[in-house]
């Protein structure tokens, strides 16, 4: 370290940093410690090295993972009938249930050794997108035990003897966990939780033992009302000190069987007209034992960085899948039906408007599940993704609404009208689950996506941060001489790169050799060195108080998502060969995502406070206009991809067609084929200008092409048919929604109730 510089010039640096940069509480450094980065940080530093994503195994299936899927997948969704479960009965059926316990399904991220079936990310995120495309509700109740909450927990934290004991139980479905986070008072601010344990002495199997007496008034919590193990999120205090010096210990997480005395299950909410199994849980003055404490006294007041941990893996999984097969489902459903229905002598799927709606499917349901891809891929080689599963769980889910919003419109009453035959109302209705849950996305993309991976992802920004959190003064500004120097070097590269790439376009930036795809990632590298020097134009210019200017910030993380979607698009073209009728929808992900990126930080440029380097930064980067978005020619190509069957077509829908099929999905698929095989008699038709029993008559047609004819109309008929009720019926399956509902907001919190 040069002393002059440190001394006359990094000094003063140093002083204003920390003035500007607060200290980091508790919590917020154990938000950014959990986890670790990957791609995103090569996308960050405005300079990506693709060497490193191509290099990026795809994931692939193991025989047991396909067997799996081909075996007891298929077989569950045979047992499903979604409009039954959520319209009549309000649970899964008692031998679903059993099927789901003696197959497996909750023991998926559970080793081998203790019972588990031990499957990859990808295996896990592939069977959960294979059931939500028949069932949301049982997706769900598969999901959850297999995401955030006891399982994955024990798997990361448990010591050796709760691993023992409760693994298997919960492997083979002997036991049935639920977790307990979020309350009235702590939705997205965990720190807001007034749930509480108390240290103290109480009996445990007749004798007294050192422990917790626990108070809690959970809400939304799935599996709560039929959990036999209930993992608790809660504030542990020792009053007495009898376990140390320090009183109020922290959020702290532990296993509570639910047979306790003073636990409360069973009551139930009707999330979204979706009935799995979700509700409250209370629990006043609940014993347990501080071995009780997953992972251990040692873990006590460490639950905030377990859950982001855990958090950090079972976000890039279950409700990305969902939302990926939401998507997929989506494209599937409406290229068949835009041709099979007809207005005006014309399959709908060849008017503009709906070729609008099309294209976006298509180029949605690749691009999204190229993601879905590459995130599994990273999570397989054991890291934990805090920044790109946040990514995942937000704009897959803003997706599967846009994508449902688009289907729907496209089957316009066909969609509206609820019934057996309506395979879209489901996902639909369901779409403000996966918006709210595991972090809600308003929160993730103002907070999350940008404010953790700006500091996680940014070559220097942590080692900054660290440097100056350093007690020793001295010590401080050694480390922050290193690391700000480094970040000033690094800041000047990226301004002349991003200069020279906004003036070429980024004609010249590094680029692998993918063919037609090669100009994709120039252009990718040049938003990325934009952003990349916008990111330090908003950490110089607002230091601590960006974090508190969300809307920069939403806006900063829609770019670093766009291009990681982007970036994924390109991966699974160059994994799946290249494919030249693929290059559409590529291409369509590439100019839409383009197109935001740009508006985007246009917008952050627009709203910099500081003016004087918002109009820098504007001359140095150019987000101007000069992205258009897919043009219509490209829309009508990529719209016919799923409009028409093909090889691409069942690429982009994935599994679809001959997986888990709704029955009136296979009834669309029925009517599908036999609409374009008789594609060639009914332009014979109407080249003649005749009717079917005309063109019999004349000649043009034979008697067996009109049967076949009939068979398609008849199949026709049935697609676009709707389901009605009568009044009989619609009492009986509307008869479980007049409850004696109870308000359980309204209850005291039993910890509250203690305190007073």
């Amino acid at each position: 370290m040069s002393s002059f510089r440190a001394r006359y010039i990094t000094r003063p640096i140093h002083r204003w940093a920390k003035a500007a940069l607060p200290a980091l509480s508790d919590t917020e450094s154990e938000a950014l410690n959990a986890g670790e980065v990957w791609w995103d940080a090569e996308l960050f530093s405005g300079n990506p090295d693709w060497s490193k994503l191509r290099s990026v195994a795809a994931p692939r299936l193991t025989k047991d993972e396909q067997a799996f899927l081909d075996g007891p997948c298929r077989e569950l969704c045979d047992m499903l009938d979604d409009w039954t479960i959520n319209q009549d009965t309000a649970d899964l059926p008692p031998e679903v249930w059993k099927f789901l316990r003696e197959n497996g399904f909750f023991g998926m991220i559970i080793p081998k050794s203790h019972g588990g079936l031990a499957f990859s990310a990808f295996a896990h995120s592939e069977v959960v997108r294979f059931i939500s495309t028949r069932s949301v509700a049982a997706a769900v109740t598969v999901m959850v035990p297999n995401s955030l909450g006891p399982g994955e927990l024990l798997h990361q934290f448990g010591t050796q003897e709760q691993q023992d004991y409760w693994l298997p139980r919960l492997a083979d479905g002997r036991e049935l966990p639920a977790f307990g986070l979020t309350s009235a008072e702590a939705g997205s601010d965990a720190s807001a939780m007034v749930d509480d344990g108390v240290i103290c002495k109480g009996q445990w199997d007749g004798k007294e033992v050192l422990g917790i007496r626990l108070n809690w008034a959970k809400r939304y919590i799935t599996l709560s009302p039929v959990c036999t193990v209930l993992g608790l999120a809660f504030k542990l205090r020792d009053p007495d000190g009898l376990i140390g010096d320090t009183e109020e210990i922290g959020i702290t997480c532990a296993l509570v069987p639910t047979d306790l005395d003073g636990v409360e299950t069973g009551r139930r909410h009707i999330p979204a007209s979706t009935m799995f199994m979700n509700g409250p849980t209370t629990g006043k003055d609940v014993f347990i034992p501080l071995d009780n404490i997953i992972g251990g006294p040692d873990y006590a007041g460490r639950g905030w960085m377990m859950l982001m941990s855990a958090l950090a893996a079972g976000r890039g999984i279950s409700l990305p899948s969902m939302g990926c097969a939401a998507i997929a489902l989506s494209a599937h459903t409406t290229g068949a039906y835009a041709r099979i229905r007809e207005q005006f002598r014309l399959p709908i799927g060849k008017f503009g408007g709906v070729q609008m709606r099309m294209g976006k499917l298509a180029a949605d349901a690749y691009a999204m599940d190229a993601a879905r891809h590459l995130t599994c891929a990273g999570l397989d080689e054991g890291r934990a993704l805090s920044v790109i599963s946040a990514i995942m769980k937000a704009h897959a889910t803003f997706r599967m609404r846009e994508a449902l919003n688009d289907a729907m419109d496209v089957h316009s009453g066909k969609a509206v009208i609820d019934g057996p035959s309506n395979y879209l109302l489901p996902l639909y209705r369901a779409v403000p689950i996966g918006i709210t849950v595991e972090g809600a996305n308003i929160v993730t993309r103002s907070l999350i996506i940008f404010g953790q991976g700006s500091i996680r992802a940014h070559p220097h920004m942590l080692d900054n941060m660290m440097a100056l959190q350093e007690p020793d003064p001295e010590k401080s500004l050694e480390m922050f001489d290193k690391s700000v120097w480094a970040h000033i070097g690094h800041t000047t590269r990226t301004l002349f790169r991003a200069w020279g790439r906004a003036l070429t376009g980024g004609r010249f930036a590094p680029a692998p050799d993918a063919g037609k795809a090669t100009h994709i990632y120039r252009r990718l590298g040049r938003w990325s060195a934009a952003y990349a020097l916008t990111a330090d134009v908003c950490f110089l210019t607002l230091g601590g108080a960006l974090k508190r200017k969300e809307m920069l910030s939403s806006r900063m993380g829609d770019i670093l998502s766009e291009m990681y979607i982007i970036s994924a698009a390109l991966k699974r073209w160059d994994d799946e060969g290249r494919q030249e009728a693929d290059l559409p929808v590529l291409n369509y992900a590439a100019e839409a995502g383009f197109q935001r990126i740009q508006t985007a930080l246009d917008d952050v440029i627009v709203n910099l406070p500081a003016r004087w380097a918002a109009a820098i930064l504007r001359g140095i980067t150019w987000p101007g206009r000069r992205e258009k978005g897919p043009d219509d020619v490209l829309v009508e190509t990529c719209s016919d991809l799923i409009y028409a069957p093909s090889p691409t077509r069942e690429r982009i829908t994935g599994r679809i067609a001959g997986g888990c099929n709704h029955p009136s999905i296979m009834l669309l698929n029925d009517c599908y084929a036999k609409v374009n095989e008789m594609a060639p008699v009914m332009k014979r038709l109407r080249d003649a200008r005749k009717t079917p029993q005309e063109g019999l008559e004349a000649g043009i047609v034979s008697d067996a092409e009109m049967r076949d004819i009939a068979e398609m109309s008849d199949l026709v008929a049935r697609v676009i048919a709707v389901d009605d009720f009568t009044p009989d019926e619609l009492s009986r399956y509307f008869r479980g929604y007049t409850p004696n509902a109870q308000n359980h907001y309204s209850q005291k919190n039993p910890s509250q109730e203690a305190a007073q």
